[in-house]
C-alpha cells in the first residue's frame, strides 16, 4: 500500500487510516469438497524434531478457530485493558496460527465490532500488516537498519559483551521481569509482547548490544516468529525503525515489572529462585532480606547508569538524527510491536 504520491508509508498511524479506507475482502468460503490427503508410510520427510520440554499448541484450522471463538467470548472486550499484563490471560495467542497460515486475518477482522477492546485488537492486526508492508518496500531491513544513521551508534563487542548476551539469553541478568520473559521464551517458545519490548530494550539500551543479536535469538525460538514483525519490532525498540520516539525511549525493567506484573505472579511462575518472595517486592529481590538466598543473581548492570550511557551514545551521533519531527509524534503502541508477534 502506498501514499497518493506512490511512496510507501513509514509511520503506522497514516498507514492504519488508509488501511481502514482501503478495507479488505470477506473471508473465503470453504471449498465444496476437501482434498483427500494421503501420505505413504515412507514419505521421505525428516523425523519429527525433538522440542524438549516445549509444549506445542494444538495445530490446524479447527484449533485456531476454537481459540478465536474462546477469545471473542471471554477476552476481547477487555483486551485494551489486559493486553499488557503478562500475569493475566489477556491476549489471543493466535500469533502462531497466523504465522503458519492456520487462520487468516480476514477471518478475525470479519467478526470484530466497534467496542474499545475490539478496536484495539483490530489495530494490532494492522501493525502486523504495516510491518509486512515496510519489509516489502525495504527487503534489506531484515538485518539492516531502516535508519542507517543508527549503524553509527557505539555498540559493545568482545568477551564481556558476549558474557552479558549469554546472561540475557539464559534469563540470568538479575532483573526479574527481563529474566522471566527470557525463561518463558526458552521453555515455551513464546513470550508475552509487553515483556518482549522490555527485554529488547534491556539488550539494546542497558547492555548496549546491537538489535540484530536479539532478533536472531528470537527467530530461533519463537513459535510465532514472523520475519517482518520481528525485525521491525526490534528496530522499533532500538529507535532505528518506524518510530516517532527513537532511541531515547529506555524501558525501566523494574518499573515495567511493577506496573504490568504488580503482584509478581508472572515473575514467580518462571523464576523458582524468587518464589519465596510473596508480592511485588519480587521485582527488586536485592532489597528483600534473604531475597537472593536461593541462587538468583545480582543485577549484571546498573540500569540508571546504563540509561545515561545509552543517551550519551545517542548524543554522539551526527546532529539532527536524534529527535523526530514533531508532526510524526504518536503515542507509544502498547502491544505487539515488538516483535509484534501478534498476540
Amino acid at each position: 500500500m502506498t501514499k497518493d504520491d506512490g511512496s510507501p508509508y513509514k509511520v503506522y498511524t497514516p498507514f492504519y487510516k488508509r488501511w481502514l479506507v482501503h478495507g479488505w475482502r470477506a473471508p473465503a468460503n470453504d471449498p465444496i469438497s476437501w482434498p483427500k490427503w494421503w501420505a505413504p508410510e515412507n514419505d521421505g520427510l525428516p523425523a519429527r524434531p525433538d522440542v524438549g520440554d516445549v509444549v506445542l499448541p494444538p495445530a490446524g484450522e479447527q484449533a485456531a478457530l476454537a481459540r478465536w471463538k474462546d477469545f471473542l467470548a471471554n477476552n476481547v472486550d477487555a483486551y485494551d485493558e489486559n493486553r499488557n499484563r503478562p500475569d493475566l490471560a489477556g491476549t489471543s495467542k493466535l500469533g502462531t496460527a497466523l504465522k503458519w497460515g492456520e487462520i487468516h486475518p480476514r477471518t478475525l477482522l470479519a467478526q470484530l465490532g466497534d467496542q474499545q477492546g475490539q478496536e484495539v485488537f483490530r489495530k494490532e492486526i494492522a501493525w502486523r500488516e504495516f510491518y509486512a508492508d515496510v519489509l516489502f518496500h525495504n527487503p534489506d531491513t531484515v538485518e539492516n537498519y531502516l535508519n542507517p544513521l543508527y549503524a553509527q551508534m557505539k555498540y559493545d563487542t568482545g568477551p564481556v559483551a558476549d558474557e552479558r548476551f549469554k546472561a540475557w539469553c539464559d534469563g540470568k541478568t538479575g532483573y526479574p521481569f527481563v529474566d522471566a520473559g527470557m525463561r518463558q521464551l526458552n521453555t515455551e517458545g513464546w513470550m508475552h509482547n509487553r515483556v518482549r519490548m522490555v527485554v529488547a530494550s534491556f539488550l539494546i539500551k542497558d547492555l548496549h548490544l546491537e538489535w540484530q543479536r536479539g532478533a536472531q535469538y528470537f527467530m530461533k525460538l519463537l513459535l510465532d516468529g514472523d520475519l517482518a514483525s520481528n525485525s521491525h519490532g526490534w528496530q522499533w525498540t532500538a529507535g532505528c525503525g518506524t518510530d516517532a520516539s527513537p532511541y531515547y525511549r529506555v524501558f525501566n525493567p523494574i518499573g515495567q515489572g511493577q506496573r504490568f506484573d504488580p503482584q509478581g505472579d508472572y515473575v514467580r511462575k518462571y523464576i523458582p529462585e524468587l518464589r519465596h518472595i510473596p508480592d511485588g517486592s519480587v521485582h527488586e529481590p536485592w532489597t528483600v532480606l534473604g531475597g537472593l538466598d536461593h541462587g538468583y543473581p545480582e543485577p549484571i548492570v546498573d540500569h540508571a547508569l546504563e540509561r545515561k550511557e545509552a543517551l550519551a551514545r545517542l548524543a554522539a551521533l551526527p546532529k539532527g538524527t536524534q529527535l523526530p519531527p514533531k508532526s510524526r509524534a504518536e503515542p507509544e503502541p502498547n502491544q505487539a510491536i515488538l516483535i509484534h508477534d501478534f498476540e
